[in-house]
């Protein structure tokens, strides 16, 4: 189970962030090609939505970053309690055989 999440976390990851740069990239050419304004209103509409893509992908990352952390921080708990585990099967193991 744990398996699946963490495998679909990872497709999921970049997916997203690959399809948001990629619609950026098709709204752009599309308000170029037929943009009913002037050249100089149309860069400042270029400029105006690469800041919000920009601002957008920057909170994404940051989102990102976060739950990559609390996934490590959860990967690290599992390891420590199956670690544990591990010594106390250990220390059975050696207290029957004696």
């Amino acid at each position: 189970m744990r398996t699946k999440e963490i495998t679909n976390v990872r497709e999921d990851s970049g997916v997203g962030v690959i399809w948001f740069l990629a619609g950026i990239t098709i709204g752009a050419g599309a308000a170029l090609l037929f943009a009913p304004q002037s050249g100089r209103a149309t860069r400042r509409l270029l400029v105006r939505r690469s800041r919000q893509g920009k601002t957008a992908l920057v909170e994404k990352g940051r989102d990102m970053m976060d739950y990559g952390r609390s996934l490590y921080d959860r990967g690290r708990e599992l390891v420590d309690e199956a670690s544990d585990l591990v010594d106390k099967g250990r220390e059975l193991a050696k207290g029957s055989s004696d």
